[in-house]
């Protein structure tokens, strides 16, 4: 009897990368492939790409040049590009990178193991012309579930939005972690300056509420205890199918579930942050109080040339109204700095934030520009070494602002989920999957990974 054709994913970007490649994962397996963690082992290797910055890029291309360089070395015949940066792309990744055996297209994933057949067979894929993905479905949000019906499943528009239940699963899990992310929604209707994530991903549809419940009790099943919801825009959710409160009646639901024991949102956009979500994000069992919340900037007049909504005073204000709902709230942003025009005096705003806002995480981006977006066209470009002098400036207050925020934590009761049994090592309530800093336990040995750990933080 011939062996199955063998598969190794390979992820790159974030969480929601990891559910794409879980759901190529699943559609292979129920074809009969067997999935390999070693690209080397496997016949063909998937490299599940990101394209939001630069620098997501490179490390995209070194992994595909990676894996290209262990064709000689065992069973490994091919290697193929998908995500976010192939989809961007297209025939222009082709022709730069010669290495890969293929570069799909999201609307290739429908069909994935007839691609990746077709590939190990010798056919030349013509990769695809990338195209502007946000006007594929229709502009109003209310008229979009109808049209994604409609269509069906085997509709172009819509291959990317795979229905996932109980009955038709697509998805198995890659790893054996006790967190995981769940997507609730794909795409985004913002149209930010200086972001082409509309572009590639599409624009915004939300998930059926018994889709999202359905994988959420799978995922449990498969000995998750902890949910990280993912999405584009997660404060968007449920727009598109008439209910803006929607999500503040999910997570009830979901907190239901027996075996579960966390769940966790992540990119919440300020503006759209409702007094009924913060209420249901701090009261509801089980949903952390943790708000990963999308700022870019604080200068009221570089982020409307951002196309995005607030200043200093509105977001110190709602970061007062979590804080009075809960005092322990962990609270994460991320900033750019260097967008075309920003001024000195601007500049000066966003680091007068950021030395009041008290984050527990804070991420750093020097500028950069993205391929068409609007701010690539922005004629004033602050030059590459002030950015680099603002970008390192902004880095070390960061790093002071961190540092004493964990200072202010010491004393705090926190529960602690072990991901890493030898070093002791895991995350509070506070602490998000990935990007965020981590708890060490000192108290004993021998952790277990996914047990809780009632701690109190210490200043050892």
């Amino acid at each position: 009897m011939p062996q199955p054709l063998s598969v190794a994913i390979v992820t790159l970007g974030c969480a929601r990368n990891d559910v794409d490649s879980e759901e190529l994962a699943g559609r292979l397996a129920a074809d009969g492939w067997r999935l390999e963690s070693d690209p080397g082992a496997a016949d063909i290797a998937v490299i599940n790409t990101c394209g939001f910055i630069e620098s997501a890029k490179k490390d995209s291309i070194d992994a595909l040049l990676e894996a290209h360089t262990q064709k000689s070395d065992g069973t490994l015949r091919a290697v193929v590009a998908v995500g976010c940066m192939a989809e961007r792309y297209g025939k222009e990744l082709a022709e730069a990178l010669p290495e890969a055996d293929g570069i799909l297209s999201f609307d290739d994933y429908q069909d994935i193991s007839r691609r990746l057949q077709g590939i190990l067979s010798g056919n030349r894929i013509s990769p695809h012309s990338p195209r502007d993905r946000s006007n594929l479905l229709p502009l109003s949000p209310a008229e979009r579930q109808d049209f994604h019906a409609k269509l069906g499943q085997g509709g172009a528009a819509n291959r990317s939005f795979k229905k996932v239940s109980t009955i038709d699963r697509n998805r198995v899990r890659l790893g054996t972690e006790p967190t995981a992310p769940l997507k609730i929604a794909s795409g985004c209707d913002r149209r930010c300056t200086f972001c082409a994530i509309p572009q590639f991903r599409g624009a915004f549809i939300s998930r059926r509420p018994h889709e999202i419940l359905d994988e959420a009790k799978w995922l449990v099943s498969t000995g998750v205890s902890e949910l990280f919801l993912v999405s584009e825009n997660t404060t968007s959710y449920g727009k598109d199918l008439g209910d803006l409160r929607l999500l503040e009646n999910l997570l009830p639901e979901i907190s239901q579930i027996e075996g579960l024991e966390r769940i966790r949102l992540s990119y919440l956009q300020p503006a759209e942050i409702r007094p009924g979500l913060l209420q249901a994000m701090t009261s509801t069992n089980k949903v952390l109080p943790y708000f990963d919340i999308s700022f870019q900037h604080a200068a009221g007049s570089l982020l409307r040339r951002m196309r995005r909504f607030g200043d200093i005073e509105s977001f110190l204000h709602l970061l007062n109204q979590i804080r009075a709902l809960e005092p322990k709230a962990g609270i994460r942003s991320n900033f750019i700095v260097g967008f075309p025009g920003e001024s000195e005096a601007e500049f000066n705003q966003l680091e007068e934030f950021i030395s009041s806002a008290r984050l527990d995480a804070i991420g750093i981006f020097p500028y950069s520009d993205e391929d068409k977006t609007e701010a690539m066209s922005h004629s004033n470009k602050i030059a590459p070494e002030l950015i680099a002098e603002r970008t390192e400036r902004l880095k070390a207050l960061a790093e002071e602002v961190m540092v004493e925020r964990a200072q202010e934590r010491i004393g705090e009761k926190v529960r602690v989920l072990v991901e890493d049994s030898e070093l002791g090592e895991g995350r509070a309530d506070h602490q998000g999957p990935e990007v965020d800093t981590t708890t060490t336990l000192v108290s004993r040995n021998n952790y277990r990974i996914g047990e809780y750990v009632d701690a109190i933080v210490s200043d050892l």
